[in-house]
């Protein structure tokens, strides 16, 4: 009671005093038989209409507006008990269009909502006077907007995911200013910074903050310096132009570094409670006294937005009450009136799914652990023995501009590996071995350029901990093995596939360099084992990134090429498990990410998509991994719908994965990284349904029914190009069956029709 008095204090306060009738439980079971015989008579407050409402809640809470259902729907005033306060447009319980949101701190957001994020464009005034006018994407800045900082600071320029990206202005408070390119927050690529002092100006490429490549520092005089600029200071080199006069110059330009370190970039403040972790504490129309339904003048059952299951459970409850109470007439009006209220939009389908969808079986760790007396023993520590050589003895990289003699094919090292060792090599149990790297200086180019850590690269393959086989070799006859910490997968290679990477390695690092955001796989080593002795057995392989390894458990997993020729899985449904690779016909969802996601998506597919068709490369794919956010213990996949925004009447038994862990994630800066193009993607899986009467179609007709996904995908197999053999299997296969529904198709062809499909299957959240 008194928590209650408190929450009409605050609210009287803030919106204005107005009356509010507190109910204990005699007073509402009371009034609702009050209500009940007044209903026969009006059409006022009920079920399923939109009505004003002024509530003090049980828990506290206090809210005044319009009210639909259970829910806030409309124009409303929401005060929390904690102080926080929402006041603008709502739907369904979410806040939904303009609206104002105010925090006890006296921190408040102006502008646009999306399902309860921060969504769109708006203002947020911190309660220090951080100030951001701009764009904003699941509470996060997102396009382009102006922070204007407490110390004076300013930035105007593109955001991403929260931090500043790509093009800005940075002015400091003594009207120094940085112009030119951000990565991740932090000054990188290429800029200028200009002092407000002396007017000195640096133009060039920049790292983390700092000069970082060519550049050159100009003085207000004329005078210029060219050079590389580095934080070693054995790294930099230059030369002095003076204006006029000769002379010489008295100045370090380390001096440039130690002055550029005063200049930080503000972090700006952090919001404690995001609004999309704010629950309601509403009434649930599933633990309130149900009101009899009204039949309207013309013999029709009222029908609004009420819970869809409980519309078709009128006549169909599992204890037969009410069925007899409806008749054929009846059933088949409240039939039509549902379908009429699906074709205005007015609400969705309420047909519920044939089979509920469920959790597929967790599968157990992937692989066969390889230990001794194992067939491929040996392999594996020849293996190891050659990666901590190689990898440690190479020389750390000091530019990614490579020479083009290092992508020669030629550009390789022969190593011998004898069981005694040598100057070079430590003694080993294994036999004699020789061991060679293809092209090192590109491949150790790719690793920094992928962020790859030597150390942890070799703790990773070369560790104590043994790899793991895969229980059965791909389509090509090539063997599989996995890291213990699942972070690299190792692949066996045909001298063919060895020959086209090698022939496109040029093409593939520049792309990937240009492309920061590319979803084609990484590539981080290329070797091979030479067996001496009686076998001479060469064994070539290649060391790739796992797309797989996540935080996240993944559910579900997708190979997608867009044809439907033998593009079903071979496994019984009751073989089926998480890590079965399903195809482009097993496919039952339409992934819908958010619009700023989706465009960045499509540039890059496109990207991706035109180099591999120049590289004459087909039968890539695009591999897919769903995590399921919400799920209930027996293991059914709960439908983002399903779930009402409620506080105090929720299911205990609910899933502990929730919206609000993409909040927690999305409130933390230091996971922001974490979420990339392909990466760990929050988004939304809507269920299709095949039609009985389409044997091959490929994309499903949408239900309506939704599911929060985290997504992992990139492209795979891209080192099959358009070869005699496949050409070949064209020729034969397209006697056979539809040439448009066959893998082995002209690369033109192939990225056409891939991503014409990808296209379908990918859309935006709208």
């Amino acid at each position: 009671m008194r928590k209650t008095q408190q929450a009409k204090k605050r609210a009287n306060s803030i919106f204005g005093t107005v009356p509010v009738a507190l109910q204990t439980d005699d007073d509402a079971t009371t009034t609702t038989e009050e209500n009940d015989d007044h209903e026969s008579s009006t059409n006022t407050s009920s079920v399923g209409e939109l009505y004003q409402e002024e509530r003090v809640l049980p828990n506290g809470d206090y809210y005044t507006g319009q009210w639909y259902d259970s829910f806030p729907h409309g124009h409303g005033k929401y005060l929390w008990t904690d102080g926080c306060m929402y006041i603008g447009e709502w739907y369904n319980g979410k806040t939904m269009g303009k609206g104002k949101f105010g925090w006890p701190s006296g921190a408040m957001y102006e502008g646009e909502f999306k399902s309860g994020y921060m969504d769109g464009t708006g203002t947020y005034t911190g309660p220090s006077g951080d100030t951001y006018k701009g764009q904003w994407v699941m509470n996060l800045k997102h396009g382009h907007g102006i922070k204007s900082f407490a110390n004076g600071d300013v930035y105007d320029g593109e955001w991403r995911r929260g931090l500043q990206e790509a093009q800005g202005k940075y002015r400091w408070r003594d009207g120094s200013y940085y112009i030119g390119e951000w990565k991740n927050g932090t000054i990188s690529g290429k800029g200028t910074f200009v002092w407000s002092r002396d007017g000195n100006r640096y133009d060039g490429f920049w790292d983390d903050g700092f000069p970082s490549g060519n550049g050159t520092f100009k003085w207000d005089d004329g005078s210029f310096y060219v050079g590389h600029w580095s934080k070693d200071p054995e790294e930099m080199n230059g030369t002095y132009y003076p204006s006029g006069k000769e002379g010489a110059l008295d100045w370090d330009p380390k001096d440039v570094f130690d002055n550029l370190s005063e200049y930080k970039i503000c972090s700006g403040e952090r919001v404690p409670v995001l609004p999309s972790q704010k629950k309601l504490s509403v009434w649930n129309s599933s633990k309130r006294v149900e009101k009899p339904r009204r039949i309207s003048v013309d013999g029709r059952v009222s029908v609004g937005l009420d819970r869809a299951f409980e519309k078709m459970n009128m006549w169909g409850s599992e204890s037969g009450e009410g069925a007899a109470d409806i008749d054929s007439t009846t059933r088949r009006d409240l039939d039509a009136e549902i379908m009429r209220l699906e074709a205005e939009g007015l609400i969705q389908s309420l047909r519920p799914s044939p089979v509920p969808m469920r959790l597929p079986k967790a599968g157990k760790k992937q692989g066969e652990t390889i230990s001794k007396g194992h067939r491929n023993y040996e392999l594996m520590l020849n293996l190891q023995l050659g990666i901590r050589h190689a990898v440690g003895k190479q020389a750390q990289v000091v530019s990614l501009d490579l020479k083009h003699s290092a992508f020669d094919p030629k550009e390789k090292l022969w190593t011998r590996f004898p069981p005694e060792g040598t100057k070079y090599t430590p003694p080993h149990q294994s036999s004699e071995f020789k061991w060679k790297d293809y092209c090192p200086l590109v491949f150790r180019s790719l690793r920094k350029l992928f962020k790859v850590d030597p150390a942890d690269y070799m703790l990773s393959i070369c560790g104590n901990d043994a790899l793991r086989e895969l229980s059965s070799p791909g389509k090509s006859g090539s063997f599989f093995y996995l890291t213990n910490d699942d972070r690299y997968m190792i692949k066996t290679m045909k001298k063919s596939e060895t020959k086209v990477l090698l022939r496109m390695l040029a093409a593939y690092y520049n792309h990937v360099r240009a492309f920061e955001n590319t979803l084609v796989i990484r590539f981080y080593g290329l070797h091979c084992v030479k067996l001496t002795g009686t076998i001479q057995k060469k064994v070539r392989f290649v060391i790739m990134g796992n797309l797989f390894c996540s935080e996240y458990s993944i559910h579900r997993r997708f190979d997608l090429k867009g044809s439907s020729l033998g593009r079903t899985t071979d496994k019984p449904e009751s073989e089926i498990n998480s890590n079965t690779i399903l195809k482009d016909l097993d496919l039952n969802f339409i992934f819908r990410l958010q619009k700023a996601w989706f465009q960045e998506f499509i540039r890059q597919v496109d990207k991706d998509c035109e180099f591999l068709e120049q590289e004459r490369i087909m039968d890539y794919s695009l591999l897919v991994g769903i995590h399921f956010r919400e799920a209930s213990v027996a293991g059914e996949l709960i439908p983002s719908g399903a779930r009402t925004p409620i506080g105090e009447f929720e299911d205990e038994t609910a899933p502990r994965l929730s919206r609000v862990d993409v909040d927690q994630l999305l409130s933390d800066p230091t996971r922001w990284a974490s979420i990339r193009l392909g990466g760990n993607m929050p988004a939304r899986a809507e269920r299709t349904m095949r039609r009985s009467d389409c044997e091959f179609q490929l994309v499903g007709e949408p239900t309506g029914e939704y599911y929060e996904v985290v997504m992992i995908f990139g492209i795979i197999d891209i080192l099959q190009d358009y070869d005699i053999s496949k050409k070949l299997e064209h020729a034969y296969k397209s006697i056979q069956y539809d040439p448009t529904s066959i893998s082995a198709v002209d690369p033109r062809l192939y990225s056409r029709r891939f991503r014409d499909f990808i296209f379908k299957v990918f859309t935006a959240d709208d």
